[in-house]
């Protein structure tokens, strides 16, 4: 087993590792979730951890790591006699993100269930990590039934495994930690929600620590045992002082002005529910106790919120997570010092840097980021649909504008590719998966994870006599067993292809246009798509954002869209199809949906509207399923949108027939078989 690095020797990162030793204090805190982008130490501190949490004492021989003062009375290797049991360090279990349902639950041996009528259980990673940490990297591209199973056993403290009325539970209690990098798309509100707490972590800008990154990491891999010899007595140290926060824990007292600041924080920043209020709780306790004190103090209230609320605020799905501190602290200032003296004044701990001051980390400022300037110095306001005639061809200086804001989003139509998918599990196309409604039944490929009971019994029973069947037992062999096929929903790809041309330039419209844009964003993010931005204006086209599971870096480019020049619409589709074939050479199982926003129009170079005709008539022959969102405005309409639909093969909608509250209809389910025009 190779050496892992040292908790202690990680530079800076002082909120992270804080977050991860209180949930090594008390795991009823709920875990952490580690956002930040790549190259930041995520993985490197949560596998470190695992050296620092305390030995178990288990059962010797039970698979389900049960405590020999108190086994559990349900386990599937017990019944368990109390007793002396023996030692074994906390594990670390890593959840891939490919891992099966079975593989993470655990599997019933269906066979021997049905002939023999036992339960032949084969224990998941969930059994593995209970008593010790189950580590899940990238949990954001973990399917969605995964981190479902995965959240309810970490709130229940047990899992179940249920099949075709045989069911296994055990005990599943473990420090449940999981990062993420934003970049490649959000985890559902109500997921981020069972994260006890959250950190956000960044490369440092301060040249001394990220030389000092260097040097550690060169010396660390040039010899790991040296290296964390060297450490030994750091980690030691803290390794005493986890077990002496946890010994401490249940002496720290919660009184009612903390509790009164608890409350009165999370009704401040409008979070959900009561969870954040519990959690805030149980992590200032773990502060009070990690600090070697028995009361909660208001600075273990504040640091508590900056780690247990940030994901929970309201908050739009493409706003950031984060929490105003000013707002925060005068809500603690306003219900503080209600206890009779308790709430923390400046005189509670003398001095900051000894016992009591140590469970604080320096506190960074802000980020920095500045929001954009939404009235650029010298801007002209558009006074109507600025004409194209007289301008050079490709020229986007004097026609280009300003970016509009987009107007407010709305609810949209559902789009979905017709046909039959087998993409990864979301909430748009129709799919064979593995959840949804039982349509028939096949023999199982590899290992078998959803049994069609009716039709296992129908292929096993013509061959009970032969087989010698005298009881009433079914004599069930591996060849009857057979798989349940089901139907779902799969995401796909949504490719944006749109018009920032000077017929598109008008602010008004285009702040329109943005607005419908987003609402689809927005669509595509509750059902768990992939989207990519492709622009076309002036001369050329350009991949505004490669196809990425971050729907908020699609919404952030679309923001800053600038409009103006000629409409080189052939260009913006001929780039659109590029970039389904190389994203279906990465992922060919998941189906595209393209979807075209423009007024149809198509300008510059020789022969436009030909050339454009062309470009359409080949998404047409690849079969691709398409919608063009017409954003053709005024008295006078020339239908040129309406035509692209017919040459793409797929169909045409108007901004308004877009909202789901349109009398168009409820929904609209795009046509990917050619259309040839009559």
């Amino acid at each position: 087993m190779s050496t892992p690095f040292p908790f202690t020797a990680v530079v800076g990162q002082d909120d992270l590792r804080l977050a991860l030793l209180l949930n090594a204090v008390s795991p009823a805190v709920g875990g952490v979730l580690v956002r930040g982008e790549k190259g930041t130490a995520k993985s490197t501190a949560v596998r470190a951890l695992s050296a620092l949490v305390p030995e178990v004492d288990v059962v010797a021989g039970c698979r389900f790591s049960c405590a020999p003062a108190a086994p559990d009375p349900a386990c599937p290797d017990g019944p368990h006699e109390v007793g002396p049991g023996t030692k074994r360090p906390a594990r670390m279990v890593e959840l891939p993100v490919g891992a099966s349902e079975d593989r993470l639950v655990g599997a019933l041996d269906i066979e021997r269930a049905l002939a023999e009528g036992v339960k032949a259980f084969e224990p998941g990673l969930l059994a593995d990590a209970h008593r010790g940490i189950l580590y899940v990297d990238e949990v954001n591209l973990l399917h969605d039934h995964l981190v479902d199973l995965l959240l309810d056993a970490a709130a229940m403290g047990a899992s179940y495994v249920e099949r075709e009325g045989v069911s296994v539970r055990h005990a599943a209690r473990f420090l449940l930690v999981g990062t993420m990098n934003p970049e490649e798309g959000e985890l559902r509100p109500q997921l981020l929600d069972r994260f006890g707490l959250t950190v956000e972590v960044a490369a440092s800008r301060e040249p001394d620590q990220r030389v000092e990154v260097v040097r550690r990491r060169l010396a660390y891999d040039d010899d790991p045992e040296g290296f964390a010899a060297r450490w030994a007595d750091e980690e030691s140290a803290v390794r005493a002082r986890i077990v002496a926060a946890r010994a401490l824990l249940p002496s720290v007292r919660l009184g009612d002005g903390a509790l009164r600041q608890i409350a009165a924080t999370c009704a401040a920043f409008e979070v959900d529910g009561m969870r954040a209020d519990i959690v805030m709780a149980r992590t200032a306790t773990a502060l009070a106790a990690w600090a070697g004190r028995t009361e909660v103090l208001a600075e273990d209230v504040r640091q508590a919120a900056l780690l247990a609320l940030p994901h929970r605020r309201r908050r739009n799905p493409f706003d950031a997570p984060g929490i105003d501190e000013d707002k925060l602290d005068e809500t603690l200032e306003e219900f503080g010092g209600q206890d009779g003296g308790e709430g923390g004044g400046e005189d509670d701990d003398p001095d900051p840097d000894g016992p009591g001051g140590g469970g604080q980390p320096p506190q960074d400022g802000p980020d920095g980021d500045s929001p954009a300037d939404d009235s650029p110095a010298g801007e002209v306001p558009a006074q109507g649909e600025p004409s194209e005639e007289g301008r050079a061809p490709g020229a986007q200086g004097g026609g280009e504008q300003s970016p509009a804001r987009a107007a407010e989003p709305f609810r949209t139509k559902v789009l979905s590719v017709p046909g039959l998918g087998e993409g990864a599990a979301g909430r748009r196309s129709r799919a064979r998966t593995q959840h949804g409604r039982t349509t028939g039944s096949r023999r199982p490929q590899g290992a078998l994870t959803k049994l069609h009971l009716a039709a296992t019994v129908q292929a096993a029973a013509p061959h009970q006599r032969a087989r010698g069947r005298s009881g009433r037992g079914l004599v069930v062999r591996r060849d009857d067993l057979r798989q349940a096929t089901r139907e779902g929903r799969e995401g796909n790809l949504v490719l944006f292809v749109v018009d920032a041309s000077g017929s598109m330039a008008a602010r008004q419209r285009m702040s329109a246009v943005k607005g419908a844009v987003l609402s689809l964003l927005l669509d595509a993010y509750q059902r768990r798509d992939k989207v990519g931005l492709v622009t076309f204006r002036g001369s050329a086209a350009e991949v505004a954002l490669p196809p990425t599971s971050s729907v908020d870096a699609a919404a952030a480019r679309l923001e800053s869209l600038p409009t103006g020049g000629r409409t080189p619409l052939a260009a913006g589709l001929l780039k659109a199809r590029d970039v389904l074939r190389v994203e279906r050479l990465r992922d060919a199982a998941r189906r595209p949906l393209v979807v075209v926003v423009t007024d149809g129009r198509a300008t510059g170079g020789p022969e436009p509207v030909a050339l454009a005709g062309r470009a359409a008539r080949l998404f047409a022959a690849d079969s691709v399923a398409s919608v063009v969102v017409d954003c053709e405005a005024g008295a006078v309409r020339l239908g040129l949108a309406g035509q692209l639909a017919v040459e793409l093969g797929g169909t045409a909608v108007t901004l308004q027939e877009l909202r789901a509250d349109s009398i168009a209809g409820l929904v609209r389910d795009v046509q990917g078989d050619n259309r040839r025009a009559a």
